[in-house]
């Protein structure tokens, strides 16, 4: 594991479920600290403003990183959270660049309240956890390069078999299971349109992508989430954030 990885596991752990926030952004954040999560503003004192009472209002904090992958500078982060007592309950996927020194640079998330009930059956945050870091990654992440751009967003669904395994296990809450529920979500308003791919980063058999959906007249920061096996991917995850008026937020942007 690199430096960066540990220091993005130590920011979340001892930082905010620990509630040592400023222990935390002084020791593992670089000479800058830009920041995309809605709300919190940038640089140490943004992260404080936001952090510090945070930590105050909620007590109890179990928070429990359920996968975590790097890529070169880039780490990946899925985390479960339930704040006193299972009062709130959210998903987050967080993504952060570092640098040479693994220090963090840059932040971008999305969070989403966790749904017990699923249309799949299949829990929004469990299921694989580790990266199987002898698959390929550079193959892996080709795979997804491709599912974004002909599936996602050139919408060439009678492709989705070469892509996507029929026995498909399927995390995201309103989707159902296998290649099937996925094709129905995929032609629904639901699904919207897929405007932009911001990043896509890998480690072995795990890919994930953040861009930027419009559904419903809303603009969707999303993160998805890919296991692949076969040649196929084999398991989905999906955590969406509505993208408020530019009037809301605390920094530059979801992205």
């Amino acid at each position: 594991m690199g430096q960066g990885l540990e220091n993005v596991r130590h920011m979340y752990l001892d930082g905010i479920a620990g509630g040592n926030a400023r222990e935390a952004v002084t020791k593992y954040t670089g000479h800058r600290y830009t920041q995309h999560s809605s709300g919190v503003g940038d640089g140490a004192e943004g992260f404080l403003a936001f952090f510090e009472p945070f930590v105050e209002r909620n007590p109890k904090r179990d928070m429990e990183i359920v996968r975590i992958f790097e890529d070169g500078p880039w780490v990946f982060c899925n985390a479960y959270q339930s704040l006193n007592d299972g009062a709130a309950q959210w998903v987050t996927m967080d993504m952060f660049f570092t640098d040479a020194n693994g220090l963090i640079l840059e932040h971008w998330d999305t969070i989403a309240p966790y749904m017990a009930e699923t249309v799949s059956g299949a829990d929004m945050v469990r299921g694989t956890t580790d990266v199987d870091a002898s698959a390929d990654g550079a193959t892996s992440k080709a795979l997804i390069l491709e599912y974004t751009k002909q599936i996602l967003q050139q919408r060439d669904h009678d492709k989705l078999g070469a892509f996507v395994a029929d026995s498909l296990i399927q995390h995201a809450p309103t989707i159902g299971g296998g290649s099937a529920g996925l094709s129905s979500w995929l032609a629904s308003d639901d699904a919207g349109s897929y405007e932009m791919m911001f990043q896509l980063i890998g480690q072995g058999d795990f890919v994930v992508t953040y861009g930027k959906r419009y559904a419903h007249g809303k603009d969707i920061a999303v993160f998805d989430l890919y296991r692949i096996a076969g040649g196929l991917i084999v398991e989905h995850w999906m955590n969406a954030e509505e993208i408020g008026p530019r009037e809301t937020w605390g920094n530059s942007g979801k992205f």
